[in-house]
């Protein structure tokens, strides 16, 4: 019965100073330049949304459609699907450069996955142009997290009926503490 109780105080104490919370969720930004020339775009399109962006590999323009964000070729207006593994490595290098300490330099790339030698991930959003990043920190605290909030299988539906049982294990534990702490008071 103590197991849920012990585990939600211990990592409360935890969340409450959130040692080490400073670098595992800071954000990271792509590095942008000042735009010198403006793209011209068409009069007639069904693009909710654009952005042009300019970063170290050149400029970008960003579409919203109704399907979601396109990266476009600032020249052709055409999609490009993704970048190449040069363009991902400057974009992220320039990103990371700030803070080698964390970030280090770039050991992988799978794809839009970059890993560094901190064993760090970012992950390139293309079509937003944004990055995402998570260390071994994050995922130390994502654990917490999960323990905390008694998701301990993995397994949604589990973990529920999991955190139900704890949380009326808690609220037994405190009923008998009630019961005893009254019934102490009669025998004396």
């Amino acid at each position: 019965m103590l197991l849920p109780f012990v585990a939600w105080a211990i990592t409360g104490v935890f969340f409450y100073f959130k040692p080490g919370y400073q670098d595992a969720y800071q954000p990271l930004l792509i590095k942008l330049y000042p735009i010198e020339k403006l793209i011209s775009l068409p009069e007639s399109s069904q693009w909710l949304e654009a952005r042009q962006l300019k970063t170290i590999v050149g400029d970008h323009l960003l579409v919203k459609t109704k399907q979601g964000w396109q990266h476009l070729s600032p020249v052709s207006l055409l999609p490009i699907d993704k970048p190449s593994t040069e363009q991902i490595t400057m974009i992220v290098n320039d990103a990371i450069n700030e803070n080698t300490d964390r970030y280090g330099v770039i050991e992988s790339i799978d794809k839009m996955l970059i890993t560094t030698d901190t064993k760090v991930r970012i992950t390139l959003n293309w079509e937003r142009m944004t990055l995402r990043q998570q260390g071994v920190d994050t995922d130390f605290i994502n654990t917490i997290y999960d323990i905390h909030y008694l998701r301990w299988t993995g397994f949604k539906a589990l973990d529920q009926i999991l955190g139900v049982v704890g949380l009326l294990l808690v609220v037994l534990l405190a009923g008998i503490g009630v019961l005893m702490t009254f019934n102490s008071r009669r025998i004396t």
